[in-house]
């Protein structure tokens, strides 16, 4: 009987474990979910860093002189000096 329960043992204790490589919290599937995510993840830092990035470059502008200003007040604003004349084209 001795023979049989110590092989036993080790088979059981093998499907345990391969059960939890396949099945568990650290299995195989959600091993490489957790990947993708991480790389979507590591996209998505990167943009936001690019994106923070732009904004402090604009920001320095802003404070240092007034060329970005007058640039910002013309585009988003359509600032027009005094003796310009302002043409607009349609497309």
């Amino acid at each position: 009987m001795a023979n049989r329960l110590v092989p036993a043992a080790l088979i059981a204790l093998l499907v345990i474990l391969h059960g939890q490589l396949w099945f568990g919290r650290g299995s195989v599937p959600n091993v490489s979910k957790l990947a993708t995510q991480l790389d979507a993840q590591k996209q998505h830092n990167i943009q936001a860093t690019q994106a923070n990035e732009r904004l402090v470059a604009e920001i320095s502008d802003l404070r240092e002189g007034l060329e970005i200003v007058e640039e910002k007040a013309r585009t988003e604003l359509g600032m027009v000096k005094a003796n310009e004349i302002y043409v607009q084209i349609a497309r």
